[in-house]
């Protein structure tokens, strides 16, 4: 964790990598807190809520500053000391009939899903929010959830087989009539969805994100995913998975209609002086609810060391780490609006497309993080762009309830 916070200069010191999309504006997303206790297993306060009357207004401030997407989180079982959950898909489709522009991204596990079921689902909330329904694809981690359901519980890799399967069948769904698949997990036989997902320039169909660290997931992503999602990072870290995905589609058939973009998650902590946002740090991880970290840790050990070279989520999670459970501390977006833009555009440089963020206050702060931080990156990514010879498109920038200077 530390060591992320140590970076002096990271916009001046990263180099321009070739998967970086410099004239594309960065997107940004939250992650949606449909469950108790907020974003940290600690007892500081979190001003945050888990109804939908407080993530319906959440939902409102956050495309009225500029985020384009909201993930909202899936877990049938308790974890990481939550007692209280709302499902994702349906809540996903709540926020969207409160909303006019954010895409809401449902979580969702391949075996607790039949892919046909999903992507019905996904054409009706699709046509319902005007084209901004999409999923994210976890292959699952949780063993609990399946074998108290009675559902197989499966070896790692074989999980990713199946998600690969389950992909494909969305996509096929989605796009095509008389659609027939035949794999381990699903056999599809000439069956048609009508209506299909609504037209929508620039979109083949609803966006598929996927996420996973391991060696399996980075190959599953660059065959079949539209978006690769990943757990905290730091900038010398994250170019690995990157280079891992970039290299599996350039090798493999590629059965995506683009090239795979990159999404990173990070624990937004901004404060007027960086002294004070590295003290709400050391806060957070003085009040961890150790039991509950340590709970969460010995469940998610298994998905680290199963892969077969030990590369997955979490295999080199330190405690304080998995105080915040999908390591948003290690991407180190903690200091000032200043230094937090600086280091967003340093990533980008390093090819990330989208910033997944959390927060202590998530109505106050992602509304400070939409009026503060997000101008100051959209300057930082104008000069990269000129500095590298090209021009950020402004053409795609959000559209937000801000007035403009």
């Amino acid at each position: 964790m530390s060591e992320s916070l140590t970076t002096s200069s990271p916009l001046q010191a990263t180099a321009v990598s070739p998967a970086a999309d410099l004239e594309t504006p960065l997107k940004f997303a939250y992650w949606v807190p449909n469950v108790s206790g907020g974003l940290v297993i600690s007892t500081i306060e979190q001003r945050t809520d888990w109804t939908f009357d407080y993530n319906r207004t959440l939902a409102r401030i956050a495309e009225n500053v500029g985020f384009e997407y909201a993930l909202t989180q899936t877990r049938y079982a308790a974890s990481y000391g939550a007692d209280k959950q709302h499902e994702a898909t349906s809540f996903s489709l709540a926020l969207l009939g409160a909303t006019e522009r954010l895409t809401v991204i449902s979580a969702v596990h391949p075996g607790m899903w039949h892919p046909g079921v999903l992507a019905k689902f996904v054409i009706t909330a699709d046509h319902v929010s005007g084209g901004r329904s999409a999923v994210n694809i976890v292959s699952g981690w949780l063993k609990d959830e399946f074998t108290g359901f009675g559902l197989p519980w499966l070896d790692h890799d074989e999980r990713y087989v199946r998600t690969e399967e389950f992909i494909d069948a969305l996509r096929g769904l989605w796009t095509q009539t008389d659609y027939s698949q035949s794999g381990n997990y699903y056999d599809i036989t000439d069956f048609t969805l009508s209506p299909p997902p609504l037209e929508i320039p620039d979109r083949a169909h609803p966006e598929i994100f996927f996420g996973g660290n391991s060696t399996a997931a980075q190959a599953t992503a660059g065959r079949v995913a539209d978006w690769y999602f990943s757990n905290g990072k730091s900038l010398e870290d994250f170019p690995d998975n990157i280079a891992g995905v970039l290299a599996s589609a350039a090798a493999e058939p590629r059965r995506a209609p683009a090239k795979p973009r990159f999404g990173l998650n990070g624990f937004v902590i901004a404060r007027d002086s960086r002294q004070e946002a590295e003290d709400t740090l050391r806060e957070i991880v003085a009040k961890a609810h150790r039991p509950a970290v340590e709970g969460f840790a010995n469940s998610v050990k298994e998905a680290g060391s199963s892969t077969k070279d030990g590369r997955g989520m979490w295999a080199e999670s330190s405690f304080e780490d998995l105080v915040q459970y999908n390591d948003g501390f290690r991407t180190g977006l903690i200091g000032t609006p200043d230094e937090i833009a600086e280091r967003i555009v340093a990533f980008k440089k390093i090819g990330v497309n989208l910033l997944l963020t959390g927060y202590l206050h998530f109505q106050e702060e992602v509304e400070h993080f939409g009026r503060e931080i997000i101008p100051r990156v959209r300057t930082l990514e104008e000069e990269l762009a000129r500095a590298n010879g090209t021009e950020l498109n402004t053409d795609l920038l959000p559209e937000t309830g801000l007035a403009t200077a």
